[in-house]
């Protein structure tokens, strides 16, 4: 993976310039967002857990680690007092099925045999990815539409693949190589998305 700096930042000696211009950066990635589909993921995540959908998170690398920080993040936002439960399960996170599963049957296949086993109809797919093209993502995707399920994609560059067949995406437009404030902005999103369902079911 090529973490490319900032465009804005490249050539920049000093780091305290650096800093305010990645800062800068960040800021253009938030504003560009569409938080009309923002709104429309975190209604969706909301209904489907008063529903008692499971929400799956994937992804790789620093995708991989949002994808369990938002899981940890939703089961957080559950309401055991009201039955509200937000059941989120990160398909990154069990590391000797990850291995064993990438080991015997190909890395492409470490998320789509685990969803054969849990995936439900109406289950919501939430697939990160910087570029929107690997491809063990793009599998996943693809098998969650086969199986009744709706899926998320939060992505970057482009878009990519991922961004073409997803039902909903949420994408930090940024130049192509630039991972760290495409994961950032992912981040971010997570942490939007969940302590606005805390405030709304009056956690926070």
């Amino acid at each position: 993976m090529d973490n490319k700096a900032p465009e804005p930042c490249r050539g920049i000696a000093s780091a305290e310039r650096f800093f305010q211009e990645y800062h800068k950066y960040l800021g253009k990635l938030l504003g560009n967002l569409d938080y009309r589909v923002l709104e429309e993921v975190t209604n969706l995540i909301l209904e489907k857990s008063r529903k008692g959908q499971t929400i799956f998170l994937i992804g790789n690398g620093g995708s991989a680690a949002t994808a369990s920080h938002f899981a940890t993040d939703l089961i957080q936002c559950s309401q055991p007092e009201a039955g509200l439960y937000f059941r989120a399960i990160s398909l990154v996170d069990n590391v000797s099925l990850v291995t064993a599963l990438g080991n015997d049957n190909g890395y492409e296949a470490i998320f789509t045999d685990q969803m054969r086993t849990f995936f439900r109809k109406d289950d919501v797919l939430i697939a990160i990815s910087a570029s929107g093209n690997s491809p063990n993502v793009i599998a996943a995707a693809r098998l969650a539409n086969q199986l009744g399920g709706v899926v998320v994609g939060l992505v970057g560059f482009d878009g990519g693949e991922l961004a073409r067949i997803c039902d909903h995406v949420i994408h930090a437009c940024s130049n192509k190589g630039e991972y760290g404030p495409v994961e950032d902005i992912h981040l971010i999103i997570d942490h939007m998305v969940t302590s606005y369902l805390r405030m709304k079911l009056g956690r926070a």
